[in-house]
């Protein structure tokens, strides 16, 4: 759960969804039934962070409300309990690495320490530059491929501390790293490769 509050950051006097985005909002609304508006709450919080830099301002979260209807504590209920939503101003790049148990046992602390030391900041911070934040979080659900961590809308998975440092230098450099697995795993099969359903020819 956010541990952040609506209006502890510089907060904007208005906000307003671009008219694309407001278009995008509408698109998602309309797939709801006549007064279960309310339920698009979530996406159009998406919405709203990505047009604002990554973070919702209080203006941006009121705006929501006014849209769906609804009243504004319920979208700073829905905001400040999902740690997607960002209530502070954060980095341009959220390294969000998972430290739930799979991702422990398969050396998630090695990720922490490998970002940190890149980075110069402790878990909860961002970069003086404003480039990154380093967050814990929770099971993001790639166990399979532990350790792993997510970048804005992409998982990085099958990390060690070597492949860490190397994907925050090329973000660094503004190039995108390539999301995935960053052992030559594909997707979830056996690091290894198939061990099963090797053949193409049915069975006779």
């Amino acid at each position: 759960m956010s541990t952040e509050k609506p209006g502890a950051a510089a907060q904007p006097d208005r906000f307003a969804l671009t008219g694309e985005n407001r278009a995008k909002a509408d698109k998602i609304i309309a797939k709801y039934p006549p007064g279960r508006q309310a339920s698009a709450v979530i996406p159009l919080l998406h919405i709203a962070q990505h047009q604002h830099g990554g973070w919702l301002p209080r203006a941006a979260m009121d705006h929501v409300a006014e849209i769906l209807e609804m009243a504004p504590i319920r979208v700073y209920e829905v905001a400040s309990f999902y740690t997607m939503f960002n209530l502070q101003p954060v980095g341009k790049h959220v390294l969000e690495i998972c430290t739930t148990t799979p991702c422990w046992l398969r050396g998630s602390d090695a990720i922490v320490k490998a970002c940190e030391k890149r980075l110069g900041v402790a878990l909860g911070a961002t970069t003086g530059d404003g480039a990154f934040t380093l967050r814990e979080v929770e099971c993001l659900g790639a166990c399979v491929n532990a350790p792993m961590m997510q970048i804005g809308d992409e998982y990085y998975e099958d990390l060690d501390a070597d492949s860490t440092v190397k994907i925050i230098d090329q973000l660094a450099r503004g190039e995108q790293p390539k999301p995935g697995p960053q052992n030559g795993r594909i997707t979830s099969a056996p690091v290894g490769g198939l061990t099963t359903l090797t053949s193409t020819k049915p069975a006779s």
